[in-house]
């Protein structure tokens, strides 16, 4: 199977291809306000924006993403022109995106934005605004400034790769304060918002990693050429059969650390079927999905019987319409109106989901624990819930019950879903549907 791209790491990112600083940090007024005029509301940060900068970002409308936003500007390894027509495009989007969180935030209940952890997604958001700002007033016309920004985006992602557990932790603690519906409304919003600036970050990071002659001499000897078939963090040819092989062998070893035992598992179907998709949003889903089958399998006793996976190509189907409102930044088109995809079932003996249970599974359970019940911070619940997915983040959710609906949440980004059909005293059958993302 070939590597995916990987999005480096600021640290990693600077030894090969350092920036040169700005000259100096971006400031502006330190007084912050409420939307009411009191001084000082917000929690504190270092960053300082003020707060009509962050109002008139987020009146802003937000761009409707399509797959046409991440194929413009062509191919890797790209020309100089379009790299810097890639980072003035990233610039255009990211600065309202993050706005518009912050207004969200900032709409919390002022008890729960003043949480601890909630605050301090509320203050990465602020310094990751201010380090796009110097940016957003001019154009990237240059090699230098191009480095500059993607090591700015590169430090955007790293800082943001913990904020759903560390929200799952804010809301945890401030249950009293906030309903479940609230909670679901802004994260159901919030997942959706992240996933797509997280998206648009990591492709201009991974088009400069795959045009390497254009980060300055004598570097490119220095990188790895990216798959042919990649364009950005889109694999163009994804097998998913190879996606459920790796997933499989981390679970397995996961699950054989706390049990004992590792289940088998097998694929039938069309293995050798093709899409076009992210594969680090598949590689999240299926390991959650896997990780569901095999606790089951295990606990009930079943750990002889295999979890049995049947990949099948879908015809093309027309994409649905994409609604107004807040949903609207929910979802990413495809470049065509109709596209072929897949459909992935998971099937295994596990006893199926309880009927009290059933109902629940796509609510975020942060209401289920008691007091005396919160889970570590660190997330050390159990040896199989410690599993990194997509953004590092599952091993800080484990026991949090946040991995199906994030999930579903991936899957729903491109148009997908994940449907779950329960045989209590037997088995469960989930279906993930995925949508192709379109010809490229």
């Amino acid at each position: 199977m070939a590597s995916k791209p990987v999005v480096l790491q600021s640290r990693f990112f600077r030894a090969l291809c350092p920036p040169k600083q700005c000259s100096k940090p971006y400031a502006t007024s330190n007084r912050t306000t409420s939307p009411t005029g009191g001084v000082g509301s917000y929690p504190s940060t270092s960053a300082q924006i003020a707060d009509d900068q962050v109002a008139r970002l987020a009146a802003r409308p937000l761009h409707v993403l399509t797959l046409a936003d991440f194929v413009r500007h062509g191919r890797p390894p790209l020309s100089a022109e379009a790299l810097f027509s890639s980072a003035n495009f990233t610039l255009s989007l990211l600065p309202i995106r993050l706005a518009h969180r912050i207004q969200a935030l900032r709409n919390l209940p002022f008890i729960v934005v003043s949480n601890p952890h909630v605050a301090r997604i509320y203050n990465n958001y602020l310094h990751s605004l201010s380090t796009l700002l110097p940016y957003h007033q001019r154009q990237i016309t240059t090699l230098e400034d191009e480095i500059q920004f993607t090591e700015v985006m590169a430090d955007l992602v790293q800082t943001h790769s913990n904020t759903i557990p560390i929200l799952a932790r804010g809301f945890l603690e401030c249950r009293k304060y906030i309903s479940p519906v609230d909670v679901t409304r802004f994260l159901d919003a919030h997942l959706r918002a992240r996933i797509g600036t997280r998206l648009i970050a990591e492709q201009h990071i991974a088009l400069h990693l795959s045009s390497q002659p254009h980060c300055g001499t004598g570097t490119a000897g220095k990188y790895e050429t990216p798959p042919s078939g990649y364009i950005g963090v889109i694999d163009t040819a994804l097998r998913p059969a190879e996606i459920i092989r790796n997933c499989e062998s981390f679970v397995s070893e996961i699950c054989e650390l706390k049990y004992g035992v590792r289940p088998t598992l097998v694929i039938n179907g069309q293995p050798d079927t093709k899409l076009a998709h992210v594969p680090t949003h598949l590689d999240y889903i299926l390991t959650e999905l896997l990780k569901n089958a095999f606790r089951a399998t295990v606990e009930s006793g079943k750990e002889r019987e295999p979890v049995e996976v049947t990949i099948a190509a879908s015809p093309s189907v027309p994409m649905p319409a994409v609604m107004e409102g807040a949903t609207t930044t929910g979802y990413i088109t495809p470049n065509e109106s109709s596209v072929p995809g897949v459909t992935i079932r998971i099937r295994d003996r596990g006893g199926g989901i309880s009927p009290e249970n059933l109902p629940n599974i796509w609510s975020y359970s942060f209401t289920t624990f008691g007091d005396d019940e919160v889970p570590a911070t660190n997330g050390n619940i159990d040896a199989l819930n410690a599993i990194s997915g997509a953004g590092g983040e599952s091993s800080s959710l484990a026991g949090l019950g946040y991995g199906l609906p994030l999930g579903r949440a991936y899957a729903e980004y491109f148009g997908g879903s994940i449907a779950v059909q329960s045989l209590w005293g037997w088995g469960t059958d989930v279906y993930l549907k995925l949508r192709g993302l379109g010809k490229m």
